[in-house]
């Protein structure tokens, strides 16, 4: 986000090429599982038009940054299903917080995929398909923020909104490598979301980076007098943050060895970021057991058990199964339970004044969506084991990548903290993610890659890194001696190709990105490339020579059968696509 906000402020870029892209590579998806409506072509343009031409508007902390909103939250004019197409109703009004997030200048994409009236932290539970996990192997995407995750996790948006009741926000996130940040109850206004449980119920973030979570938080964060669980947001930090740990040993992961040593080799870390303190595991997941052995499943009906009644076979049956459960509970059931819950809430209380924060695994172990849908309610409980606890105890919480077991699957740390501790939490996120352990076992072998069009940051191409594991080294430059090819027109049906060839003596030095990608991704990546671009060696401004895309013979040899144009004078794809638009003079089509 910080990089592509720079790009907008400087003019390297603009916004209505951003959206242009994001639209190209949305259509390019297709029905992907991801979204369930998005905001057409035409208005993304107009919102990009406003944003282009306001005064001051480059000013705004969100300036142009794209994101998602799952289908669970109000955004006047657009459908809220909820995941259920009979359920769904058009809003007159949008939910506060997005509003204050197209306030500061963010664009709005689109509403995404969830498991339906948000029961589930799989991902398997809508009519409007499965998200495809970022890691293949048909994993689940884990939910029930399936495509909220996915949307970030694909490089369709820097970030999105979801939400987490029982670690809806979280589970996702971690299954695909991003970040989730679930902050404390009520510092997001919950106006105008459709209630799961509501007493439970917060707002979360989902991002790529902890320091882009940080900059929407800082953003949305505010109270709402028409939320009643609205609370003014804390400001309290830490210099040397003490780290709570329960014995590795007192840690289940179902049987999974090579996540219990994905996840022995990350709290290897935890020694740099702070005090390492040894705590009990047993209430949290005590207090974890409580949310679907108890009686707050039958709060679901509050909000949902009329349609339930009404409409049964709209409901998946799955869930159906879920809310018809809590019919069997009583008030005495739930005085009880609420009574079991503040004992144990006072005894975490009490780890507090020993530490600040507390990790624990994010999920036990991974299931592939055969697994799910044979076991649906069993590995869905599973997959809670160290989330549930977070809502019921009042507290914040955020998952980050933290390597990955030896067959590639991802491994995430959640750090925990009271209430109120919203910015200590995130701080040893960020710690964390400057010191996350590779996989497990032989490190992965990595290729860099020169990219220097429509796969830069931004560009509809992007995704095709992101999606594959890619990470974004440095923006940098060649040395004098490129020059930059447009190849095509702008005529309908057809998409423009910038291409790099080598030209000593005559060139100039043309701004590119660098990029790490898995060794393993990089023939699929290259059997995606438009005909026109080629693996070939790139020299960069530094003296480096390493593996970039170049333009192939035929465009060396002006033979493509495209018109051939040269914007070396650009400097860059970016600078290319900002400059006002003027005919350009084709160079000869030999």
């Amino acid at each position: 986000m910080t990089e592509l906000l720079h790009a907008l402020r400087s003019g390297a870029t603009t916004v209505t090429s951003v959206v242009e892209g994001i639209a190209d590579v949305v259509e390019e998806r297709g029905d992907d599982g991801v979204w369930i409506t998005t905001v057409g072509r035409e208005e993304l343009r107009e919102r990009a038009a406003e944003l282009d031409a306001a005064p001051g508007a480059r000013d705004l902390p969100l300036f142009g940054i794209p994101f998602a909103v799952k289908d669970s939250i109000d955004v006047a004019g657009l459908p809220t299903t909820c995941g259920c197409p009979e359920y769904a109703y058009v809003p007159g009004t949008t939910a506060p917080l997005v509003d204050r997030l197209l306030d500061a200048g963010a664009v709005l994409v689109g509403k995404t995929n969830l498991d339906q009236f948000a029961t589930g932290l799989n991902g398997t539970r809508s009519p409007y398909g499965i998200p495809r996990n970022v890691h293949g192997g048909d994993l689940i995407p884990g939910g029930s923020s399936s495509g909220s995750a996915l949307a970030v996790a694909t490089g369709q948006v820097p970030f999105a909104v979801a939400t987490d009741t029982a670690g809806s926000g979280r589970v996702p996130a971690a299954l695909n490598a991003i970040i989730g940040f679930k902050p404390s109850r009520g510092l997001l206004s919950t106006t105008g979301l459709v209630p799961a449980c509501r007493s439970l119920d917060c707002m979360s973030l989902m991002g790529t980076t902890v320091d882009d979570v940080r900059r929407v938080f800082d953003v949305v964060a505010a109270v709402d007098p028409a939320d009643p669980w609205s609370r003014p947001r804390g400001r309290r930090t830490v210099d040397s943050p003490r780290i709570g740990l329960p014995p590795a040993a007192h840690l289940e992961f179902l049987g999974d060895q090579q996540m219990r040593r994905a996840h022995e080799a990350a709290r290897e870390v935890l020694p740099q970021v702070g005090t390492v303190v040894e705590i009990p595991l047993e209430p949290f997941l005590l207090t974890g057991e409580l949310l679907y052995q108890g009686p707050w499943v039958a709060e679901r009906l509050v909000e949902f058990g009329d349609f339930l009644a009404a409409s049964p076979d709209a409901v998946h049956p799955v869930v159906a199964e879920i809310l018809e459960g809590g019919r069997r509970y009583t008030a005495v059931d739930a005085f009880r339970a609420e009574h079991r819950l503040q004992e144990l809430r006072a005894e975490v209380a009490r780890l507090w004044a020993d530490v600040d924060v507390v990790v624990l695994p994010a999920v036990p172990t991974t299931f592939t969506v055969a697994d799910v849908l044979e076991n649906p309610i069993a590995t869905n409980t599973a997959l809670g084991m160290y989330t549930h606890c977070g809502n019921l105890l009042d507290l914040c919480a955020v998952v980050v990548p933290a390597g990955a077991t030896e067959d590639g699957r991802p491994c995430s740390l959640m750090v925990l903290g009271p209430a109120l501790t919203d910015d200590v939490v995130l701080e040893v996120a960020a710690r964390l993610t400057g010191n996350a352990p590779g996989p497990v076992g032989p490190a992965a072998p990595t290729t860099e890659l020169v990219v220097v069009g429509h796969h830069l940051s931004g560009q509809p191409r992007n995704s095709e890194l992101t999606g594959r594991g890619g990470v974004l080294l440095e923006t940098t430059t060649t040395t004098g001696d490129y020059r930059l090819l447009r190849i095509g027109t702008d005529a309908p049906g057809q998409v423009p190709v910038p291409a790099l060839t080598r030209s000593p003596g005559t060139g100039a030095r043309i701004e590119v990105e660098l990029w790490q990608l898995p060794a393993a991704e990089l023939p699929g990546f290259l059997a995606g490339l438009p005909d026109v671009l080629a693996l070939g060696r790139v020299r960069l401004a530094d003296g480096r020579t390493v593996p970039g895309l170049v333009g192939d013979e035929s465009v060396v040899s002006g033979s493509t059968g495209s018109p051939i144009t040269d914007i070396t004078d650009t400097g860059g794809w970016r600078r290319h696509l900002a400059r006002p638009r003027s005919p350009l003079a084709p160079l000869p089509v030999r």
